[in-house]
């Protein structure tokens, strides 16, 4: 492992000059990796190491996303299974299901659970709550994480480009004695960047705080008040979403994605400057008080049952898309939607 000094913090992270492939090859040389799920994450951890050279098979049900696998080359019979007989077969369960499928599926996945075998999560939903999932695996496996900090599709674009998408690893349970070293292994099989050390339960609050924080929900909300607030004083569509989304996703975004925040400033007018250190703390101290909320609402698991209850719906799908189709339908992204057929890579000029 490494020392690195984040912002006056040590924490040990490790990279494959530390955890090499080889190595990793050679600490799972015996192991039969069973994919459980092809849908967000199981695609791109699966033909990651495929392409590493680790033994993987896939289970998933027939369907959709079974036929996306056989495109993906995946063989039936050969390396691609119903649910239960990639169980049976895998000596490594990776249970890349949704929450809510994982917990459905747990009762047929239980009884393959053999002992010395492993279950492998990328996310600490179902074991951190496993009070509201029900999920609790033998004591006689290994429970191991590699939670990939960023979607399935990112894990393999990023692959394929030859760079690496920063993962958390845990143990939650050491039964061979060797969990961790199979968890490293894991890790660098997959294409992570760099990884650092977690648990289960921090994971899961942190992966649930971020996605209805920073990530996705607050982003989402900041960006439709400021796009209102612009349209509700007469300026066009075209030029509220400019300086709501385009000028951030386009220009800014890469910018201290790059080298940070302050370099990014930096390289803006003096103007901006002077604003943007002036509000920034209004909209801190403005936040902070959800954000402290939204947080213990993840950690007491009431975040993870209003998710339970609301996925195990059978009309679950058909309420995400229409809810998705009234984001969608928001003129802020009917505008984004013809902003982005004239940006120059797409526009005739850029041709």
């Amino acid at each position: 492992m490494a020392e690195m000094n984040f912002g006056g913090v040590i924490e040990q992270v490790v990279t494959s000059k530390e955890f090499s492939l080889e190595k990793a090859r050679e600490v799972l040389k015996n192991e039969t990796i069973a994919v459980i799920g092809y849908g967000i994450q199981g695609p791109g951890q699966a033909c990651n190491l495929r392409d590493n050279g680790f033994n993987v098979i896939v289970g998933q049900r027939e369907g959709k996303t079974f036929e996306k696998a056989i495109a993906d080359g995946w063989v039936p019979g050969e390396t691609l299974f119903s649910i239960e007989e990639a169980a049976k077969r895998g000596t490594i369960l990776c249970m890349l299901l949704s929450d809510a499928g994982q917990i459905a599926a747990w009762p047929k996945i239980k009884p393959h659970l053999t002992p010395g075998k492993t279950l492998y999560y990328s996310h600490g939903f179902a074991i951190c709550w496993s009070d509201r999932t029900g999920v609790v695996p033998p004591e006689d496996v290994d429970v191991i994480l590699v939670a990939p900090k960023g979607s399935g599709t990112s894990l393999r674009t990023m692959f394929k480009e030859g760079r690496g998408l920063n993962c958390s690893y845990a143990v939650h349970q050491d039964a061979s004695g060797h969990a961790e070293e199979k968890t490293l292994a894991f890790g660098i099989g997959i294409g992570a960047g760099y990884l650092f050390k977690t648990t289960f339960e921090r994971e899961a609050v942190s992966d649930l705080t971020g996605e209805r924080g920073s990530l996705m929900g607050a982003i989402e909300g900041l960006l439709e008040a400021q796009y209102e607030v612009l349209r509700e004083n007469g300026h066009s569509p075209s030029e509220a979403f400019n300086e709501t989304v385009e000028e951030l996703t386009q220009s800014l975004g890469p910018l201290f994605a790059q080298k940070g925040m302050d370099w990014m400033y930096a390289n803006c007018s003096t103007t901006a400057q002077r604003g943007a250190l002036d509000w920034a703390p209004r909209f801190r101290d403005a936040i902070k008080p959800v954000m402290k909320t939204l947080y213990e609402e993840v950690r007491c698991g009431n975040e993870a049952q209003r998710s339970i209850d609301s996925n195990s719906k059978p009309d679950y799908r058909e309420g995400l898309t229409k809810e998705l189709a009234e984001m969608r339908n928001l003129e802020m992204w009917q505008t984004g939607a013809v902003v982005r057929t004239l940006r120059p890579e797409n526009s005739d000029q850029g041709k």
